[in-house]
């Protein structure tokens, strides 16, 4: 019997991090995240960003590195909370609340169906740097994990996946966040369950919803 994947995002969950948006040339008194454009108006603690995947893609959570067997899921959201925008250059804080998957299937022999795939222990604190780096880490003490319930020859099978920190590529040419075979270790679950697992996923736009009309963030 072959050996099952699961993961996350995570979170991410894919995350699971919602920080945002990649290198710009930032004016003098720029904030590190802004919207509309690179040195625009400055987004405000509190602000809500949201993201789905782009346009014709899907996120992944393959059992190998650059694999091609595991989970495709055709719907994933993040959301996250604004909770602190320096001047540029610098680093913007955020505190990733929400990540979601929809629509998973699985090219695993053996698997009939991706029952669930849920981002556990939000929220996450994530870290935009005005390079375009964005780095999600935990809580003290926790991990950024993922559960994934599958249907199998075997039954119900659920798989527990951690790591300990994410890290995603943020552009403001097309004001996305890209997280690529980000890895994640088995915790717990059955011997069906593979021991590593790798997330990769793009979303965007990432845009400010607590703005009229929901424009698009940049970092600067």
């Amino acid at each position: 019997m072959p050996r099952y994947v699961v993961s996350a995002l995570a979170g991410a969950a894919a995350l699971t991090a919602l920080a945002l948006l990649s290198t710009a040339t930032a004016s003098a008194d720029s904030a590190v995240l802004t919207y509309g454009a690179a040195g625009g108006n400055a987004v405000s603690v509190g602000d809500v960003f949201t993201a789905s995947l782009a346009t014709g893609t899907t996120a992944s959570i393959t059992t190998s590195l650059n694999g091609t067997s595991g989970i495709t899921c055709s719907g994933s959201t993040l959301s996250a909370t604004v909770t602190s925008n320096p001047a540029a250059p610098g680093t913007a804080t955020e505190s990733a609340t929400s990540q979601t998957f929809s629509g998973c299937t699985s090219n695993v022999l053996g698997v009939s169906a991706v029952q669930s795939l849920t981002v556990n222990a939000l929220p996450y604190n994530t870290s935009a740097a005005s390079d375009g780096t964005v780095t999600v880490t935990p809580a003290s003490g926790s991990a950024i994990q993922t559960t994934v319930v599958l249907s199998t020859l075997l039954g119900s099978v659920t798989c527990v996946y951690r790591a300990p920190s994410l890290t995603a590529v943020s552009s403001n040419s097309t004001n996305s966040l890209t997280f690529t075979n980000q890895a994640f270790t088995k915790s717990s679950g059955s011997f069906l369950c593979n021991s590593k697992s790798y997330f990769t996923a793009t979303y965007a736009p990432v845009v400010d919803s607590s703005v009229s009309g929901a424009p698009a963030v940049y970092t600067n």
